[in-house]
């Protein structure tokens, strides 16, 4: 809330702002010229009295006539021309209407600071004459001139070239005034010695080297006579041309690669109209790298470069002094081009610390080579805070391929072999992945053994001393007890060791009396007499085999 509200209330703020209101009104009243009303961006002088005697002007600065945009006059008789600074000041002027008035005669420069004009209407005047040189500038879509008394001459006969080759969509039916002052339709009109000019630009072949200079000549004819002049643009090299009537030459020297592009121009014009030849000016210049940035992130990491160059350059990369071979996860993408000027970026897919490095960028064309190199950090080494190694990898992603960028090619295709320098990361990966693979499968192996064994001593019988996965020996004496089974325990003082008499031991009776037990089955076997190393002497007879014959 403002001071003034605080102080006398929302009633005096109510007065004040309509005073002001009344005081920016009678000030619009004084900018505006009499038998006019005015707005921001209009002005409008259709009452015929008093009227108006010259072009209406705002006549304060409280009033900005670049704002105005359109003017509509009526009725104003005593209007007869248009000076050439009557209009200067409305510089966004864009329409333009005069009717019903007494305008006879318009300025040769009358809208030379009015190039936003697009619509001009002048119908119902007292013009007789209108020279083109008034419009040449223009950019119109639209001049209508029905109702004025044009004189039958070779001066108005570009209106009815104008109307053949830029038809309106409403068709206006122009007269003309002949010596007899017999009205002639001008789409009929014949004048003899009028007709539009022509140009003829011999150029030499127009594609040049950088600092060379070349001449060009251009001859042009017509009746009546045209006149001729170079249209060069905004053109950088220096240039100077001689002109004598009909004939001209441009001679453009130490021509400079920023023209590469550039339309050059020859004009014929005289009162009928203009006819032109031109040419395109090609420049021929070695690349240059005039950008090229650390990466940043986007979408993807970028590395943002611009090469100037004609013929189209092409391009390499370098990462920390081999060559980068291009695929689809790391590529050169160029976004804008402009006619030898290209805006891109080295385009990386997320990329890691295995990617830190320095990267060097090679533009190279018929007519020499630039190169620059940046650093680029993408994260931090693992367990680093700072993420700084000085050490970078001789890779950076697993198995390129070679591919061409937007520009050049890049590739080295012609023996299937990577270039000198190349990592080839391809085969390092595979025989990482290979000595992974084989290790892991030892690792599962030596755990299915560790599993087996400990299943072998405490097996799901409840059994302390049963054998791995039921192998065992048994020994089974007759009256001398339970079978007996051969154990691996380290602990156990006899190769054979005794399973108590339950539900789970098969029947000594089953089998004979010396058997092994696999699984729960009896297999009867001969003990080895041999295995503690005693000698048959040292047998007891009870202990020989069935069937055996003993010896004294």
């Amino acid at each position: 809330m403002s001071s003034w509200t605080r102080w006398h209330g929302p009633a005096m703020a109510r007065l004040w702002g309509f005073c002001w209101l009344i005081v920016g009104f009678w000030r619009a009243a004084l900018a505006c010229p009499t038998s006019c009303k005015c707005s921001a961006s209009r002005i409008w002088c259709g009452d015929p009295a008093p009227g108006i005697v010259a072009f209406p002007r705002l006549e304060s600065t409280s009033a900005d006539p670049e704002n105005i945009t359109e003017i509509y006059i009526a009725n104003q008789k005593r209007l007869e021309i248009i000076n050439e600074d009557d209009l200067e000041a409305y510089v966004g002027l864009k329409n333009l209407t005069i009717v019903d008035s007494g305008l006879k005669s318009v300025a040769h420069k009358a809208f030379l600071k009015n190039s936003n004009l697009q619509h001009i209407n002048f119908t119902r005047n007292k013009l007789t004459i209108l020279s083109r040189k008034h419009f040449r500038h223009l950019d119109l879509s639209e001049l209508i001139l029905v109702g004025n008394p044009f004189t039958c001459s070779c001066d108005i006969m570009w209106i009815k070239t104008l109307q053949e080759t830029r038809p309106s969509p409403e068709t206006q039916d122009l007269y003309c005034l002949d010596e007899n002052s017999k009205n002639i339709s001008l789409a009929n009109l014949q004048i003899p010695h009028c007709g539009l000019p022509s140009a003829n630009l011999a150029a030499p072949n127009l594609t040049v080297e950088e600092g060379k200079s070349i001449t060009l000549s251009c001859t042009v004819a017509g009746d009546p006579v045209p006149n001729l002049y170079w249209d060069v643009g905004n053109l950088v090299s220096k240039h100077m041309n001689e002109t004598s009537h009909t004939q001209g030459s441009l001679r453009i020297t130490n021509i400079s690669s920023d023209d590469s592009g550039k339309q050059i121009s020859c004009v014929a014009e005289n009162l009928v109209g203009e006819d032109q030849d031109s040419v395109n000016l090609t420049v021929h210049f070695a690349p240059t790298i005039t950008f090229l940035e650390s990466p940043t992130s986007d979408h993807h990491w970028c590395i943002p470069f611009t090469v100037k160059g004609n013929p189209k350059p092409a391009l390499q990369w370098f990462y920390n002094g081999a060559i980068l071979n291009e695929s689809k996860y790391i590529c050169t993408k160029i976004h804008v081009t402009n006619h030898t000027e290209y805006h891109g970026c080295l385009q990386l897919d997320n990329p890691t610390h295995m990617n830190n490095g320095d990267y060097k960028l090679v533009a190279k064309n018929e007519y020499g080579k630039d190169e620059k190199q940046i650093s680029a950090h993408f994260m931090g080494w693992p367990g680093i805070d700072d993420g700084t190694n000085p050490n970078y990898p001789d890779v950076i992603y697993e198995d390129y391929g070679t591919a061409a960028n937007d520009i050049g090619d890049t590739t080295n295709k012609s023996n299937g072999t990577l270039p000198t320098g190349v990592v080839d990361t391809g085969r390092e990966h595979l025989s990482v992945y290979a000595v992974v693979v084989i290790a892991s499968v030892v690792g599962f192996c030596l755990l299915v053994m560790l599993f087996l064994l400990k299943l072998a001593r405490h097996s799901k019988f409840g059994m302390k001393d049963f054998s791995w996965f039921g192998f065992g020996k048994v020994k089974s004496r007759q009256g001398v007890g339970p079978a007996s089974v051969i154990s691996n325990d380290d602990d156990s003082a006899s190769p054979l060791h005794h399973i108590s008499n339950g539900s789970n031991t098969p029947s000594s009776s089953e089998g004979g009396p010396d058997a092994v037990i696999i699984g729960m089955t009896k297999i009867p076997v001969i003990e080895n007499p041999q295995y503690f190393g005693i000698t048959n002497s040292q047998l007891k007879p009870d202990t020989w085999p069935r069937g055996s014959p003993k010896t004294a």
